[in-house]
């Protein structure tokens, strides 16, 4: 498994790779990946199986990809790592377009032209990518935090059923998470929009772990039983 982007600040590395075998850490420079692994295994344990690499040679030979990138610099990492991916990779895209890609503030939305940041990624990748997004309304603190339970829900989101399973399957692992099936890719429009709203609120409320909770029914999980 793989994670591209700026660890210090990403939604999922450190939680989803506790309960991973393999993990490899990427950046664009190879000095920050190396600071990624250090910094994994000081949350992960020493002997914990972590590498890193550049964004393109770290995806090599991996079947799941998560990209935690803010929006601005979305582009260049699949521009780095989409020539380096195999077909049928699953790709987690948890990417928020904020207005701080421009100048503004982050408790304000952006909305790219192809409706989200997750089918902007879609029209980066290659074909037989099997793209999902996830993790726009769980808070970084909390997933870094490994001693404490995740008390959120996280929305997923993708055209491939069993693609969105790798990924809850992942997110199931988490201690106190749960993983809703929100439908195709496109509802990712909508999700994507919940992050400044939380954004919003955890500074009107001055805390920094307001997540969302499903109600209707205790397991949510793969709608295909």
């Amino acid at each position: 498994m793989a994670y591209c982007g700026k660890m210090a600040s990403s939604r999922s590395w450190k939680r989803i790779g506790s309960s991973c075998r393999q993990r490899s850490t990427c950046s664009r420079h190879a000095e920050k990946a190396a600071a990624g692994v250090q910094e994994a295994k000081k949350s992960l344990g020493p002997d914990a199986s972590v590498d890193g690499d550049v964004n393109a040679g770290s995806v090599v030979g991996k079947a799941v990809v998560f990209v935690t990138v803010p929006f601005a610099g979305q582009a260049l990492v699949y521009d780095a790592i989409k020539d380096a991916l195999a077909e049928g990779t699953v790709v987690c895209d948890c990417t928020s377009p904020l207005m701080t890609a421009v100048g503004g503030r982050a408790s304000h939305a952006l909305r790219p032209w192809h409706g989200s940041a997750a089918e902007f990624a879609k029209s980066l990748l290659p074909k037989g990518t099997r793209l999902v997004a996830a993790f726009h309304t769980i808070a970084a603190d909390v997933l870094r935090d490994l001693n404490e339970e995740v008390d959120s829900d996280a929305l997923v989101m993708g055209d491939d059923a069993d693609a969105k399973a790798v990924v809850g399957s992942l997110i199931a692992d988490i201690p106190g998470m749960r993983w809703v099936d929100c439908g195709g890719l496109q509802m990712a429009r909508i999700a994507e929009g919940f992050t400044p709203l939380l954004i919003s609120i955890n500074g009107r409320y001055k805390v920094r772990e307001s997540g969302f909770r499903l109600t209707g029914r205790d397991v949510w999980g793969d709608p295909r039983g």
